[in-house]
Formats: structure tokens, C-alpha cells, sequence
């Protein structure tokens, strides 16, 4: 689920060493809240105003929203590097925002403090937009009344213990907790998550044909609900059946390498037909050198009529560290950075010597074999 966030999302900043981003699906609610909140909201709360006042006190409204989504995202973000948790990014969207750990938590109890940092923090700026509203009048007061309705909802909202909500990451530190068995947890936790999410689906349907309003975005919420539960059920266990499992264990020992002085049309017919689909990229060497890898995709960026006159040493994808892992790192480990690095393999080294190669494809055939 966080993978596909970062597509189709611009970075805007960067706060506490964090890259936060806006998905593009951010500006179609950002459009939505502004527009009703400056033709009903505000019109009824002070309409002593003129409407050029709606639309700005409507888009710093919206703008406000986000911020104090924002601040929920790095509320949990604050508390996940106290205990030395990396963050990817926080990416603001549609239905909120996402703060992308790198890792789990330690324990139950840190799980429990990341997890209840969100709801704790819109609390906190519910209760500042109370005050200050109760102390203004007229469209600031207006302004501020929203805002402390919509973060004392958005803290309600996440304490539904419904994993990957907030509220269930506390149901899943609890099972946790008493359990002692993190994978078990973040199953339970994920299967409650999916019947929440079922539940918000039916509700919409039966709003959506009873014609009442709010049914179409409960089928959407529903719908991310239920695909992000899943996606966490499905990570779960996969990180189950790959513990304790090393990259040794999985790697394609007997390395099928080109040497870079090989025409595509070379390289195509006696490597790329000969070994089939099981091989979609060949690492390159020259000398016992390791140069980098080239796959089909760099093949096909190529038009059919030139591959007589250009060389694998033309379109290879040069070698770099990040692109590699040792024979004693865990499998988890490597599909982790294939998938941030968006590879389908990546060289594997020891002593600076190239000694396997690791696929996504090997690492399927692996959990096929496990029945999984």
C-alpha cells in the first residue's frame, strides 16, 4: 500500500529530517472541503460576511486540515524515532495522510506509544481550536470551531480498532503484548481491520441506495480500509515465512554473466532465448569485473534494427552499492530494498566479489515450494 502512495505525489518538504509529500489525490479533497465548507459552512456560521471571506476563510480551512494531518503523521513519526525508527516519508492524500516506517516496533508497548501519539495529538489540537475559538467571534470563531470538530473526529475516527488505523496498531500491541507472538498479532489485527472495513462498505451501500449523502465516500474509505488490512495480513505473512530465511539460501548460486563487448542481437540469441523466462536480467562482467546488469527492459528501449551495431556496454545498468547484499543478510531484507529500488534483482557480494544473484522471481519460487 505505501509503495503505491509515493506515486503520483510531489515532495513539498521536509521537517524533523522527513520528506513530506502531497499525493495527487490530496488537491481533489483539498478542491471538495474548500468548495463546501465556503458555500455552506461558513455562509451559515457567519453570514454577516462577504462571499469573497467564505472562499478564504474556506481554503485556510482546508489548508489547516492538512497541516493538523500532517502534525498527526509526525506525532507518530516523532515518537517512532525515539526508538531509533526510521521514516521514509509522510505522504498527505486523499483520506488523510501515511507516516512510512522502515521498521516495526521493538515491543509492544513502543508499538502502542507510535500508535497513540496520532489520536493524542489531534486531541491536543482540538482542545487549542476549542479555546481559541470560545475567545473570538464572528468568522474566526467560525474558522476555529471547525477546526476543533474535524481533529477531535479525525482523533475519534483513528482509535477504531481497525488495523492499520491507528486503533489497530493499539489492538495489535495489545494482542502482542499478551501473546508474545508479533506475527499472530498483526494477522488478528489485520482480519478485524478487514471486517471494519466490510462493515463501512455495507453501510455505504445501503446509504448510497437510501439516497442519503456520505455513502460514496464510506464505500471509498471502506474500500482503502479493506485493501490496506489485507496488504498488512499478506506483508505478515510473508515476513513469517522468510524469518530466519538468508539471502544464501535463496540466491542463484551458478551465475549465467555477459561480457559487455556482446551485441544486443548476441546477447538476445544466446542468452535471453537460450535461458528463458527464469532469466529476465544477466549480471556483466569483464575480467572477473562486476559492471552492473542489463535486462529486457533495457533491450527493448533499443529499436530491433539497431541491435546488430550496439553493445551491452551501451545499455547496461552501471553497478552501485545500494543495488547490493550480502549471502548472510535476510531474504526480507533483500526484497525490501528490491522493492524500494524498484529491481527485479540484485547482485549479491561477499568480499567484494560478485557470488549470486537474487531475484523477486527466485524468492516467489521459494514461497511456492513453501506452500505459501
Amino acid at each position: 500500500m505505501n509503495k503505491s502512495l509515493t506515486h503520483g505525489s510531489w515532495k513539498i518538504a521536509t521537517i524533523m529530517g522527513i520528506p513530506i509529500r502531497v499525493h495527487f489525490s490530496w488537491f481533489i479533497v483539498f478542491g471538495l472541503i474548500t468548495w463546501s465548507l465556503s458555500t455552506h459552512y461558513f455562509p451559515k456560521a457567519a453570514p454577516e460576511l462577504p462571499v469573497a471571506a467564505y472562499w478564504i476563510k474556506g481554503t485556510l480551512a482546508a489548508l489547516l486540515l492538512f497541516v493538523s494531518v500532517a502534525f498527526h503523521e509526525l506525532s507518530h513519526s516523532y515518537i517512532s524515532q525515539r526508538y531509533h525508527i526510521s521514516i521514509s516519508s509522510i505522504t498527505l492524500f486523499i483520506f488523510g495522510g501515511v507516516a512510512q516506517l522502515k521498521d516495526e516496533p521493538p515491543d509492544p508497548k513502543a508499538e502502542f506509544r507510535i500508535a497513540i501519539a496520532g489520536p493524542i495529538s489531534s486531541f491536543l489540537l482540538s482542545g487549542i481550536f476549542f479555546l481559541i475559538a470560545i475567545n473570538t467571534a464572528g468568522g474566526p470563531s467560525a474558522l476555529f470551531s471547525y477546526l476543533a470538530r474535524i481533529n477531535l473526529i479525525l482523533g475519534v475516527f483513528n482509535l477504531i480498532p481497525g488495523f492499520p488505523m491507528d486503533g489497530g496498531r493499539v489492538l495489535r500491541a495489545a494482542l502482542w503484548s499478551r501473546t508474545k507472538d508479533f506475527f499472530y498479532a498483526t494477522k488478528k489485527a489485520s482480519n478485524f481491520g478487514q471486517t471494519i472495513a466490510l462493515f463501512f462498505l455495507l453501510f455505504g451501500l445501503f446509504l448510497v441506495f437510501t439516497g442519503s449523502s456520505g455513502g460514496l465516500w464510506l464505500l471509498l474509505l471502506g474500500w482503502f480500509l479493506y485493501m490496506a488490512a489485507q496488504s498488512s495480513y499478506q506483508q505478515a505473512t510473508l515476513h513469517e515465512v522468510l524469518s530466519g530465511i538468508k539471502v544464501k539460501d535463496v540466491m542463484a548460486r551458478d551465475l549465467v554473466t555477459l561480457n559487455s563487448s556482446l551485441t544486443i542481437d548476441e546477447a538476445v540469441d544466446k542468452y535471453f532465448l537460450r535461458y528463458g523466462y527464469g532469466y529476465g536480467g544477466f549480471p556483466v562482467m569483464d575480467d572477473g569485473k562486476f559492471l552492473g546488469i542489463v535486462t529486457l527492459k533495457e533491450i527493448k528501449d533499443i529499436p530491433r534494427k539497431d541491435w546488430s551495431g550496439v553493445k551491452v556496454s551501451d545499455i547496461f545498468v552501471p553497478h552501485s552499492k545500494k543495488w547490493e547484499i550480502t549471502p548472510d543478510s535476510d531474504v526480507m531484507r533483500a526484497l525490501e530494498l528490491m522493492i524500494k529500488e524498484d529491481k527485479g534483482r540484485i547482485i549479491v557480494m561477499e568480499n567484494d566479489k560478485a557470488v549470486g544473484l537474487i531475484t523477486r522471481n527466485g524468492i516467489a519460487r521459494y514461497l511456492q515450494i513453501k506452500g505459501k
